[in-house]
């Protein structure tokens, strides 16, 4: 065991914390700590005076920290390992959402083997690892050329990261391909290779409430979450959020949802927003915001010269206003050096900076 004294932990990290601090008026929402570890667990917190908590055997080693902010373990909920790391051979310079796209189905084409996403995958959790990450939620393009190798490395990196990162997958598809006679073998690739939850990325249209209700009724099946890509996009019609809070009050889904980018929400009108995240609240959807990836992607626009033009709007969702509707709203690295995004290091606190 090792007793590190003096720590400042951020409130948020300590259930029960609330009533230390007055959190609208604190300036710094923290409280000293002294945190004792046993092997990689934390044992116990002792807020303020070490003497009101538990017995500490004299014997245990200590370190006094004088202050410094402690964090526990970091969770990245939403990346994808098999695209990172290949912007040095597939890179993105116009920083456009479809070139993006193009871009990297191309290096696929040509690049993806087992070996290939192995050595990026696993070079981007020693990344995250080393700044402090212990658990990790990858989506992987689960399309039947690509899906069935990503997986098995994913599978393979899994047991050799147990005990340090805890790895889970999203099998990400096309929803409207997968309505339209795609299920059974993404069904299947997802069971196989026990992910954690079937994602995807719906789109506006008048079939998307039933294909969103057609991707739950597999989950259900499956008895997983479901973790989408939901609005990614500055198009004010752009409403699939809404019609996933829909849907899972429609068919009372009994899982986990989460909905990362929500990008769209932060253009509509204050009104209908506002409805909106009621209805989030009431279905009780997940939110991720990926700060990183969407300041870069959204918002670009070019003159008749093509000629880059000063971007006027940037792809963050309402953040202050689901917080404050009581929703749990979360940030992730998303895209790390691969044509959606040129830079990142699974570093969560650079994503958090960011996020602020």
């Amino acid at each position: 065991m090792h007793l590190f004294r003096q720590a400042r932990v951020p409130l948020a990290c300590l259930p029960g914390s609330a009533g230390l601090v007055d959190r609208t008026s604190a300036l710094e929402p923290w409280a000293s700590c002294d945190i004792l570890v046993e092997g990689t667990k934390i044992k116990s917190v002792v807020l303020g005076d070490a003497s009101a908590g538990p017995a500490i055997p004299s014997a245990v080693a200590s370190t006094d920290l004088g202050g410094v902010i402690v964090w526990p373990g970091l969770l990245d909920a939403h990346t994808h390992l098999d695209k990172t790391h290949t912007w040095d051979r597939a890179p993105n310079p116009r920083g456009e959402f479809w070139d993006a796209i193009a871009t990297l189905q191309r290096d696929a084409e040509t690049h993806w083997t087992e070996d290939d996403i192995y050595r990026r995958a696993n070079f981007a959790l020693q990344s995250a690892w080393s700044h402090g990450t212990n658990a990790l939620r990858t989506h992987l393009d689960s399309s039947a050329k690509l899906g069935p190798q990503a997986h098995a490395v994913m599978a393979q990196l899994r047991q050799e990261w147990a005990g340090k990162i805890e790895l889970q997958t999203v099998s990400l598809c096309n929803v409207t391909q997968f309505a339209a006679g795609e299920a059974d073998r993404i069904i299947a690739l997802t069971a196989n290779a026990h992910a954690s939850a079937l994602g995807g990325f719906p789109q506006p249209g008048p079939n998307l409430p039933a294909q969103l209700e057609y991707l739950l009724a597999a989950a259900r099946e499956l008895k997983l979450s479901v973790d989408l890509h939901v609005d990614e996009s500055a198009l004010t019609h752009a409403e699939c959020l809404r019609a996933t809070a829909a849907a899972v009050l429609k068919t009372e889904f009994p899982y986990p949802v989460t909905c990362g980018h929500n990008c769209s929400l932060s253009i509509h009108d204050p009104a209908r927003a506002a409805e909106t995240i009621a209805l989030v609240r009431e279905a009780g959807i997940r939110l991720i915001t990926l700060p990183l990836c969407n300041l870069y992607l959204q918002g670009r626009q070019r003159d008749e010269a093509e000629r880059p033009l000063t971007p006027q709007w940037r792809g963050l969702t309402r953040v202050h206003e689901l917080m404050e509707a009581g929703l749990t709203v979360a940030a992730a690295s998303d895209n790390v050096r691969d044509a959606f995004y040129a830079w990142g290091d699974y570093d969560m606190l650079e994503v958090f900076h960011q996020t602020v």
